[in-house]
């Protein structure tokens, strides 16, 4: 890595958090801390790339981010965007999925509130990549959320509640930096022991929950034991008529030559995930829809 950055100005104090969370992914995974400090840097130029010390800071920065930029050479996480987005999003899941089962389990820690809150900042380097989906942009919200309720609770001696209970009423304002400046100090020094290697390994990625769950609509997690939903909800969905098939997909098979590159199979994990999304809400066609896509592109290399 270059050189270590000078003191942070106080006008870029909302960014030390995506720095701080670049720093310790620098081993764990580049490119995750890549993304945080481009994130980072494109967000301090809109903020203000004029004054002295802003410019100096911004002007290290970019000297880390091409130092790194050089280290991870040809990767594909870094060369195709499509590529870097899939691993940054799949990476901020994973880390939300953890917290959110711990949550809904009655598990309350300091690693747990981190994962919440370091999944938030990753959503936020997400929009490197352009706007956040509904879906993410609910994620984001309710990480950093939880993360600052679970960790008030535990300062005041009190229990948490599992879920988004209090979560559509709570005026929590994710942008407003000023007035949740301190709390954020504190929840990060109160969540410095988190050990990430406690995390399960899996890809979470396509893990859907039915409509009614308790967490937020659209929350990439398992469903618990205990949603409020009565079974036969699940067991018996409202009837849809099934859209047609493409009938050239019904044997589709590789065709010869056909090279797939990393940027299609990426696109291929987007349809599949997109299809996931639209059974959350029993949205049958637009399920089809994409997973024909999906095939086509896996068979054929075209869309």
């Amino acid at each position: 890595m270059a050189a270590q950055l000078p003191p942070i100005p106080p006008q870029f104090k909302a960014l030390q958090h995506h720095l701080r969370t670049a720093q310790e992914h620098d081993k764990r995974d580049p490119v995750v801390a890549y993304y945080c400090r481009l994130y980072a840097m494109q967000t301090g130029m809109k903020i203000d790339s004029k004054s002295p010390e802003c410019r100096k800071f911004l002007s290290k920065l970019m000297d880390q981010l091409e130092t790194q930029k050089k280290q991870l050479g040809d990767c594909e996480s870094i060369t195709q965007e499509i590529v870097g987005s899939v691993h940054v999003e799949n990476y901020a899941l994973k880390m939300f999925l953890y917290a959110d089962n711990e949550d809904r389990a009655g598990r309350f820690h300091k690693n747990m509130i981190k994962s919440f809150y370091t999944a938030s900042l990753l959503l936020d380097a997400l929009t490197v990549f352009g706007e956040l989906t509904e879906e993410n942009s609910q994620h984001r919200k309710y990480a950093r959320w939880k993360a600052t309720y679970i960790h008030n609770c535990l300062k005041n001696g009190a229990t948490p509640e599992s879920g988004p209970v209090g979560f559509e009423g709570e005026d929590y304002n994710e942008d407003d930096e000023g007035s949740s400046s301190a709390d954020k100090q504190d929840l990060e020094r109160s969540s410095s022991t988190y050990q990430p290697g406690n995390m399960p390994t899996s890809n979470y990625t396509g893990i859907q929950i039915p409509p009614g769950a308790h967490a937020p609509a659209n929350t990439p997690a398992e469903v618990p034991h205990n949603t409020g939903v009565a079974s036969n909800a699940i067991a018996n969905p409202s009837p849809q008529n099934i859209p047609s098939v493409d009938p050239s997909l019904y044997n589709a098979q590789p065709q010869g030559g056909t090279r797939l590159t990393p940027e299609d199979i990426a696109r291929a994990q987007k349809y599949c995930k997109y299809a996931g999304s639209a059974l959350q809400y029993e949205d049958i066609n637009n399920a089809v829809e994409n997973l024909q896509k999906a095939l086509k592109l896996l068979t054929t290399g075209r869309e």
